[in-house]
């Protein structure tokens, strides 16, 4: 029996004026699968989420979730953004975050209902949040905040979720929290995940496959197939080095490895 894909990305191209940012793109994706996206500033790893979400038009090709056209604001797909400090002032509660996951795409004003509530205390459990729940969001932690963004995301049960460099302004330990919580949160809920990171170590033992982005160009595959020195240097047309030292993997030579979010194309 064929397992239906999640998602379904067929001959897409998008490119902003004259610059394109890939073309050509075909990616499918089945449930539990854990796909990272990787690359340079630039190469439209946020962008490809946007197209994901409904918010960027794609110039070429089609995305389809569950056999379907995406549709904007669809509750089927969980969005996990990177971290951003929340303003100590803001009243909403941390429970009250949480909710708007289930009902912050509605119009009007929210209601609640025992059918809410216990969503709402089976994913305070799930993220280990029941602590401060009450509390006001401004005045949460950088990894409470990121445990309450997972939640948020995987509440209404989506298909796939879709993480964009959620560990990006926390330490190594919140990171191993935050990366744990979203592989068990796919493997409960059976969704797929999409997760952009510079960094593929905090997620390397949870990676299914690898989508690297750079000068227009991608290569799908495995860690093994694609994190290595001849097909990234082919893909940035540089000398690039892949070192892989006790468990962990390096990329030299990029000269923005480092990289960071690519606002600049969205």
């Amino acid at each position: 029996m064929t397992v239906q894909a999640v998602l379904a990305i067929k001959n897409a191209s998008l490119a902003f004026g004259e610059r394109t940012l890939w073309s050509n793109l075909n990616l499918e994706i089945k449930p539990h699968e854990f796909i990272a996206v990787l690359g340079a500033n630039g190469s439209g790893k946020t962008a490809l989420l946007k197209a994901i979400l409904g918010q960027e038009k794609l110039t070429a090709g089609s995305i389809e979730l569950a056999g379907k056209p995406i549709a904007h604001g669809s509750t089927r797909i969980g969005y996990i953004p990177q971290h951003q400090n929340i303003d100590s002032a803001t009243p909403m509660r941390a429970r009250d975050m949480l909710k708007l996951g289930l009902d912050g795409h509605k119009f009007g004003l929210p209601f609640g209902n025992a059918e809410t509530e216990k969503k709402i205390q089976h994913i305070l459990s799930c993220v280990d949040a029941h602590e401060f729940a009450e509390k006001k969001v401004g005045q949460l932690s950088g990894g409470e905040l990121q445990r309450l963004r997972v939640g948020q995301a995987v509440i209404s049960e989506p298909d796939l979720l879709l993480a964009d460099e959620p560990l990006s302004a926390l330490d190594l330990a919140q990171q191993k929290v935050i990366a744990e919580l979203i592989d068990q949160e796919r493997r409960e809920h059976k969704a797929a995940v999409i997760f952009i990171t510079h960094d593929v170590n905090p997620i390397l033992s949870m990676v299914d496959r690898v989508l690297y982005l750079a000068n227009g160009k991608f290569k799908i595959g495995t860690t093994d197939e694609v994190l290595r020195s001849d097909v990234l240097s082919e893909l940035y047309g540089t000398a690039v080095d892949v070192v892989r030292n006790q468990g962990r993997i390096l990329v030299v030579g990029t000269q923005d490895h480092d990289h960071h979010h690519d606002e600049e194309w969205r």
